[in-house]
């Protein structure tokens, strides 16, 4: 099913673009950070917000950010602070920065940064924030090493509790923390993913023969997460029986990039690519009444997965996706071109 042009446009990013987040901590408004990619441009952090209409998207604040942004993830418990990782001609870091509070009184707010991730020797490609409230650790992957961080934003410091290296003849290229088990991270990694245990820096668990640009966790079902892979679309995993996945969907025209579960409704998954498409898909992948705890492989498929809808309305690739966790009804996506479209998914809640 195609969708038409019914979503809400926001064109105020002057650049292009690859990141976008919810500001999972904002209880007041549903909001969105999104950060630009320009080479040769003072590059921005937009704080998009849905007017109260829920008409518009409307900028309540822009801070200039000194380099191409890669990365960029919403602390999930203080509004005002994020992460972005960055590049600079041939440097990379990462930062925790913070909104200045009088943000909207000002015409160009600088944005403080509170620390800087200053241990990694290799390129930097993610950071990930603890998924569920307030937690002062914080894990970042570069291309050789994942490291575990404690960061006190009040005291602006940062320290390594820990670092292990996958070693010369692999590379990390991103990752997901499992909301289910603080102590467990999903790293993409070569042809494989690898599941590790943040207490002994060990690989504990792995996905082989999956080449996977994004991984998200189920945020209700334990064990269970999905996949964006390079040429075989999308795939839904039990972590406990990794050799087989539990559903296949076939993504996108071309390369799927990103993918999303709902954050409530756990069977509707989001999926973006370089088709200049965003699809929305249902999984029955057991149900939802059942414990996490059961196993998910006996439980009747009460329907087919399937597409529910294809957005369309992008004239390039589309790398950014975000769920509003406030309002988990609608979703905000960024194209390349710096455009970014908030859409609503009342219309399909009837096929959960």
């Amino acid at each position: 099913m195609q969708g038409g042009s019914t979503g809400i446009v926001y064109g105020g990013l002057k650049y292009q673009a690859r990141c976008i987040a919810d500001v999972r901590a904002d209880p007041e408004h549903t909001s969105f950070l999104a950060g630009t990619l320009s080479l040769k441009e003072e590059n921005e952090v937009h704080l998009i917000r849905l007017s109260p209409s829920g008409t518009e998207l409307v900028c309540e604040g822009l801070f200039y950010h000194p380099t191409e942004i890669w990365d960029l993830k919403s602390c999930p418990f203080n509004p005002r602070i994020f992460s972005t990782v960055f590049t600079s001609g041939e440097t990379h870091g990462a930062s925790i920065w913070e909104i200045p509070e009088l943000y909207g009184q000002t015409n160009a707010p600088q944005l403080e940064q509170l620390v800087s991730l200053d241990e990694h020797a290799f390129k930097i490609k993610c950071i990930l924030w603890w998924p569920l409230g307030k937690h002062d650790r914080l894990v970042s992957i570069d291309e050789g090493n994942l490291f575990v961080w404690n960061i006190d934003s009040s005291n602006k410091t940062a320290k390594v509790i820990s670092q292990e290296s996958v070693g010369m003849l692999h590379t990390l290229s991103g990752g997901s923390w499992d909301p289910h088990d603080q102590n467990t991270v999903a790293a993409i990694c070569d042809s494989s993913l690898q599941c590790w245990d943040l207490r002994t820096m060990k690989k504990v668990n792995s996905i082989e023969q999956a080449h996977v640009r994004d991984v998200d966790y189920n945020p209700k079902k334990q064990h269970i997460l999905v996949t964006a892979e390079d040429e075989t679309g999308m795939h839904i995993w039990d972590l406990r029986m990794p050799k087989v996945p539990l559903s296949e969907l076939p993504g996108h025209a071309h390369w799927t990039w990103a993918v999303q579960h709902n954050p409530e409704y756990d069977q509707l998954i989001l999926s973006a690519g370089t088709d200049s498409a965003v699809n929305l898909w249902f999984a029955s992948i057991g149900d939802r009444k059942n414990s996490t705890r059961e196993s998910l492989v006996d439980s009747p498929r009460r329907q087919a997965d399937q597409l529910i809808n294809s957005y369309s309305d992008y004239e390039d690739s589309v790398y950014g996706l975000a769920w509003s966790s406030r309002e988990p009804t609608v979703f905000a996506s960024l194209s390349y071109d710096g455009r970014v479209v908030l859409e609503s998914i009342k219309p399909y809640l009837q096929k959960l």
